[in-house]
């Protein structure tokens, strides 16, 4: 089989029309239309079918655009053993979250090599990891914190990215409050608590620290975007946790935690065994060359 001709099935499983294929790749419809049809010829089964006006991959299409990914895969390894001096070549898959995307990876881009595209999704770590798993991604950039661990995957290998302290952000006529994080949050116990709406993981945090002092947090909000959390903090809605380093704003108070510090933790994630292909191993060296870069942005939430 044609290696190139798999490039364009598999590009046409992912971007889902013959355009949007023609538009990424720089070559004609009917190009990607020959060439996907000589590539049904190879194989000896139909690839495509219609689909109102527009064309879908059979199901033998799919199948074959699935071992696309592994033999695209091999064949990029192949190629770099046998000739090391070549310049990396292909397309990485990314799924990561908003700040990972804004200050870790957008800022390696202009650093790859012509050949090397990302194809890039926002993705909280459950939907990431997902991806990854169905190697529908190649590359998952996550996050946990220190005081909720997200557990181990045994397909997966991960390396650290950065870390950044999380405080707690309450309305900035609340009254003072000292001493250790169970002492701060105790000193809420009785407000309503603003959590993530597409993840657990600062929610754990917040019942493990108020467990610890004694309360049941009552989450009574949930939002993604932190400056959305910002402005229900403000309108007297919740409190919540947010990074230590967020912007001071008008009628918002962050109030230091300690003893335990939550700490969020950036991971880059790849499935064992796929770290010799160059296009994804190039990537990860540089991530990891700017490892320190996303702690101090404004956190998971946009």
């Amino acid at each position: 089989m044609d290696v190139r001709r798999l490039e364009l099935l598999l590009a046409l499983s992912r971007l889902g029309s013959m355009r949007a294929v023609s538009d990424v790749l720089g070559v004609t419809t009917s190009t990607v239309s020959q060439q996907i049809a000589a590539l049904a010829h190879e194989v000896g089964t139909p690839l495509l079918e219609p689909d109102g006006r527009r064309v879908r991959l059979t199901p033998a299409g799919r199948r074959l655009a699935d071992h696309a990914v592994h033999i695209l895969a091999a064949h990029e390894a192949a190629r770099a053993d046998l000739d090391p001096s070549a310049d990396p070549a292909g397309t990485v898959r990314v799924a990561a979250f908003h700040t990972a995307i804004r200050d870790t990876l957008l800022p390696v881009v202009p650093q790859l090599p012509p050949a090397v595209r990302v194809a890039i999704q926002e993705q909280e770590p459950p939907e990431a990891i997902a991806l990854l798993e169905r190697d529908q991604v190649d590359l998952a950039v996550t996050y946990d914190y220190n005081l909720a661990p997200a557990p181990q995957h045994a397909a997966l290998q991960a390396a650290p990215l950065w870390e950044n302290t999380w405080s707690l952000a309450v309305p900035s006529r609340s009254r003072r409050t000292s001493g250790t994080a169970v002492d701060v949050i105790a000193a809420f116990a009785d407000s309503d608590w603003i959590v993530n709406s597409r993840h657990t993981a600062d929610e754990r945090v917040v019942r493990t620290i108020a467990a610890l002092a004694g309360f049941e947090p009552r989450v009574t909000q949930r939002a993604d975007s932190l400056h959305l959390v910002e402005e229900m903090i403000t309108a007297g809605l919740g409190v919540a946790l947010m990074p230590a380093t967020y912007p001071r704003a008008t009628g918002l108070s962050l109030r230091r935690l300690r003893d335990p510090e939550p700490r969020m933790r950036a991971h880059v994630l790849t499935r064992r065994g796929r770290g010799g292909w160059a296009p994804l191993a190039l990537l990860v060296d540089l991530l990891s060359a700017s490892r320190h870069a996303g702690a101090a942005g404004s956190g998971h939430r946009q």
